[in-house]
């Protein structure tokens, strides 16, 4: 059945193109939410930016028709766009603690006399579709259907893990270890039905006979065969090595320059941030596969603001950055001290590995608000906290890698403080979900916290 769709403004504000995500349904724009884009056309972040794709859409809708009578909108098969005035009659229809008259009582209104045409037998069925929940709840109180935005919504619950298991004869095992790898095809059926694995999916083997013998592996969709993991042991990090299995699938990903996508999913303290940063510098100043280390973090708090912070952009990056200063001081100093340099109890003197990695051109702080238009060739990037970041902007900064260049994301889809994503609709757990399978990307989702024991129980009882 064909439904009329009465679309809030943060929906357009989230997806400039959710107009044409509609089918062949009639998607209704109040003349408020026109009024609110052109106030956020302005914007200098990406909020403006799709304000300003949402604008330039709709003037070239217009130019094929008259809005307020309905254009037909291209490729959804019979679907329809409207921009309707909110009338005083409707509005006075309101609860007399809705009638105050401003933006969200006005897109109330506005699909109420929808609505009104519906019962009438005129109109489809109505729905409001905004992201905002307070709005919904009063679209409720009123006798309204409305719900999320949920085209780029991901069920957090069935997110993809990036590992499994697979039982395995002793045979297998051994033609593994010693082989050149082990056809999936060969491998007898689950209870679930035959083999199926993803591209680069890590996979924990256990023998039939012998439960406690085990093995990682990955694998390769081109050969179809699962190949066993050594680049964790063999790179050299330091003291930074593997605790547990996903953290040494993550390694195995992250150390592999044919896998130029890597996404880590985790709690706070599963190693997500320094097993990217520890596998990024051995790649870039020891083996000298990329040019630099470039670190990237949306500027978002978890706080009040403290104010603009003053300096150039290296100064008012710092304390931003300060996660990932921590986590190369700990490397840094981890190496130090397996060199002789220092003792867990002893005094060190002070140290300046940001600068200095900076200094040798080996490492970069970038902005992501200064990412789009840029190209970036022969880097290993890694973008932190990205689970504050939308879909649209994750599409953006992947869109940006150059020839020759690795990016990393890293995230805890459940420790969000951007007010316009959730668990569900961020950028991360989108981009996860849109390459799973592809042969350049590889996923792991971290679950045992190795930061501290106390960190540990923090992350599992204060929930």
């Amino acid at each position: 059945m064909r439904k009329t769709f009465v679309l809030d403004t943060n929906v357009l504000l989230h997806d400039p193109e959710a107009l044409l995500r509609f089918e062949d349904n009639q998607v209704v724009i109040p003349i408020e939410v026109v009024e609110e884009i052109d106030r956020f056309k302005r914007d200098p972040s990406e909020k403006g930016r799709n304000a300003r794709a949402v604008s330039r859409l709709l003037d070239d809708l217009r130019s094929q028709g008259n809005l307020a009578d309905g254009v037909a909108i291209s490729g959804t098969n019979g679907g329809q766009l409207k921009v309707v005035f909110c009338r005083s009659e409707t509005l006075a229809q309101l609860p007399p603690e809705l009638k105050a008259g401003n933006g969200d009582n006005n897109i109330l209104a506005v699909a109420l006399e929808q609505r009104l045409g519906e019962v009438m037998g005129s109109q489809p069925p109505v729905v409001l579709v905004t992201k905002d929940t307070n709005l919904r709840i009063k679209a409720d109180a009123v006798g309204l259907i409305a719900q999320d935005y949920t085209t780029d919504k991901v069920a957090i619950a069935d997110l993809y893990a990036g590992i499994c298991e697979l039982w395995l004869s002793a045979d297998q095992m051994d033609q593994l270890r010693v082989g050149d790898g082990l056809p999936v095809a060969a491998i007898a059926p689950t209870a679930a039905g035959p083999v199926d694995l993803q591209a680069n999916e890590g996979v924990t083997l256990i023998d039939q006979v012998q439960p406690t013998h085990t093995m990682l592996a990955r694998y390769n969709a081109h050969s179809g065969t699962l190949q066993p993991l050594q680049r964790a042991n063999k790179a050299k990090l330091g003291r930074i090595q593997p605790r547990n299995k996903e953290q040494t699938f993550a390694l195995d990903l992250l150390l592999d320059p044919a896998v130029p996508l890597v996404t880590l999913v985790g709690k706070a303290g599963t190693g997500k941030t320094l097993l990217a940063i520890a596998a990024g510098l051995h790649q870039v100043a020891d083996e000298r596969l990329y040019e630099r280390l470039l670190v990237t973090r949306p500027v978002i708090s978890l706080g009040k603001e403290i104010g603009f912070l003053p300096g150039d952009l290296e100064e008012k990056m710092g304390p931003w950055m300060q996660p990932i200063i921590d986590n190369l001081d700990y490397l840094l100093g981890s190496a130090d001290e397996a060199q002789g340099g220092g003792s867990r109890g002893g005094h060190r003197g002070p140290r300046n590995s940001w600068s200095d990695l900076k200094g040798m051109g080996l490492l970069e702080v970038e902005a992501i608000s200064y990412i789009r238009g840029r190209s970036i060739p022969r880097q290993y990037m890694i973008v932190d906290e990205s689970q504050n970041l939308t879909p649209h902007e994750v599409k953006t900064i992947v869109t940006r890698v150059g020839e020759g260049t690795k990016i990393v994301f890293t995230g805890d889809p459940y420790q969000i403080d951007n007010p316009y994503v959730d668990a569900e609709s961020n950028g991360l757990t989108w981009l996860v979900e849109r390459f799973k399978g592809q042969s350049l990307a590889g996923h792991v989702t971290l679950t045992r916290g190795e930061r501290s024991e106390l960190a540990e129980l923090a992350a599992n009882l204060l929930e």
